[in-house]
């Protein structure tokens, strides 16, 4: 099949074993679509955690440069 369409062989190879590895998605989109969603979930949950924290120490570091400055330690 490879010579006939002009393809080196390992190419189809590859094209293979990357198929059978995801033929899942596929033949079943709607799992591959589920999955995907629970990640972006946790992804948006994680981003909202992660800027949460840093809003806090902006917050933080602010305050005690205002305190410095203050005491004259700045």
């Amino acid at each position: 099949m490879a010579s006939k369409h002009n393809i080196l062989p390992q190419n189809l190879q590859n094209w293979k074993k990357t198929f059978l590895a995801n033929a899942e998605i596929a033949m079943e989109p709607s799992k591959a679509v589920k999955e995907y969603k629970e990640e972006l979930v946790k992804s948006q949950k994680q981003n909202e955690r992660l800027t949460a924290l840093v809003d806090k120490v902006v917050v933080e570091k602010e305050w005690l440069a205002k305190k410095a400055k203050k005491l004259g330690l700045i």
